[in-house]
């Protein structure tokens, strides 16, 4: 935060107007998105009855009940532990293996045809096979994240390795640069930007996963209160768990944007 700070001041006071411009322009274009959302949800909802597509601010009450009573954060908080989990575990995985595919032409050829295949199978249609070797609780749902989060990453940051310049690197084996040393001073840096991007999507799969988790399998936390709303034609309760599932998306995102931007500070800001 100092960094940024002090970056900011040493900028010219046009560089600055320019700077808080931007950021005041896309604050501005996100709310109105939002509101342009809520707007056109609730000129849609006026045409259905309650139980088929309730109004916003019957979804703003629900959600504002379900928090009252402690469930809706206990489920949520639950939720997270078998989401942070498996993103954990897929990241974990896919980041050595996805550079070692991009560095190396012979793993990213054994690998690849692999990869695809797994990749081209619906996430779904793993949820019988995880029954059958996880069961059907925590393990199971931390499973079927990883299985959604993984190979999206996998391929991304395979991408990214193999997109980086390879004059870098004969650069730096031309100053002896060890093994170790190309991969903290180029291959890392010059894989962020990709890197950053598999963690976003990655993200927004682990919140995928999460759900459909709780769905599939046992049916617990925000799957259950999405089931047992819909078992009493409840839609508010139901569009309340996918509002705070798309928040969290968001939320995820804009985080991860904002830790980009902090790091990858070399590149252009329309590249971030």
């Amino acid at each position: 935060m100092t960094q940024a700070v002090d970056d900011f001041t040493r900028r010219g006071p046009r560089d600055r107007l320019r700077l808080l411009c931007g950021q005041r322009r896309y604050g501005l274009i996100y709310l109105v998105s939002i509101l342009a959302g809520m707007m056109i949800w609730l000129a849609i909802s006026r045409h259905f009855a309650g139980f088929i597509l309730a109004p916003p601010h019957k979804v703003i009450e629900r959600l504002w009940e379900l928090t009252l009573s402690a469930r809706l954060p206990l489920a949520l908080l639950d939720a997270s532990r078998h989401m942070l989990l498996g993103f954990a575990i897929a990241l974990v995985i896919a980041l050595p293996l996805g550079m070692l595919m991009g560095r190396h032409r012979v793993i990213h050829d054994v690998f690849d045809p692999l990869v695809t295949l797994i990749y081209a199978v619906p996430s779904v249609a793993w949820a019988p096979f995880i029954m059958i070797w996880f069961g059907l609780y925590f393990e199971a749902r931390v499973a079927l994240v990883v299985i959604m989060c993984l190979f999206d990453m996998l391929i991304i940051i395979d991408a990214g390795t193999r997109n980086v310049d390879r004059r870098l690197l004969d650069v730096g084996r031309a100053f002896n640069a060890t093994r170790r040393q190309q991969i903290r001073l180029i291959l890392i840096p010059e894989s962020l930007p990709f890197l950053f991007t598999a963690l976003r999507i990655g993200a927004v799969r682990a919140v995928n996963a999460m759900i459909t988790a709780e769905l599939f399998l046992a049916t617990v936390n925000l799957g259950a209160i999405m089931k047992q709303s819909a078992a009493r034609f409840d839609s508010a309760g139901v569009l309340g768990v996918l509002f705070v599932l798309c928040v969290l998306g968001l939320l995820l995102q804009e985080i991860l944007l904002i830790l980009e931007r902090r790091v990858c500070r070399w590149l252009p800001r329309e590249a971030q």
